[in-house]
């Protein structure tokens, strides 16, 4: 399937996506900030020294958190993926699977817990996605 734009205005389009700060990730970090602040945890925003930049890190637990778009981090992939055009979308969530995976060993290496939530998690019940951050930084 060809694309309906232009190179030139699909990367105007592309260009306008947001990797961080997106609104899910801000309204999200503000319902965390006010539960586990009081509990005494401090995290980091989009931590460039780690790879894959998470985008919550909480440094003194060695916990990463990556807020996870759904199409772009390939949700249901398997199930999914003979409904996007081969040309260029199967490649490029494709190797946004394999760089998570990649990094999320990296990570994994170097002493890090990952915790990796979808967005579709955190649209259904944030206060789900809030508790299984909680739980893990109380265990660890």
């Amino acid at each position: 399937m060809m694309d309906v734009f232009t190179k030139k205005k699909r990367s105007e389009i592309m260009s306008r996506i947001r990797a961080k700060n997106t609104k899910l990730e801000i309204e999200f970090l503000k319902l965390l900030s006010s539960q586990i602040y009081p509990k005494g945890f401090r995290y980091i925003k989009h931590c460039s020294k780690l790879p894959g930049k998470p985008d919550i890190v909480f440094p003194k637990h060695k916990l990463a958190v990556f807020i996870d778009g759904d199409f772009w981090h390939g949700y249901q992939f398997a199930k999914n993926k003979d409904r996007l055009p081969k040309k260029y979308w199967l490649q490029k969530i494709e190797d946004n699977i394999k760089r998570d995976k990649k990094n999320q060993i990296k990570l994994r290496k170097a002493g890090w817990k990952v915790l990796r939530i979808w967005e579709h998690e955190i649209k259904k019940n944030p206060s789900n996605a809030i508790k299984k951050v909680g739980s893990i930084l109380l265990n660890l």
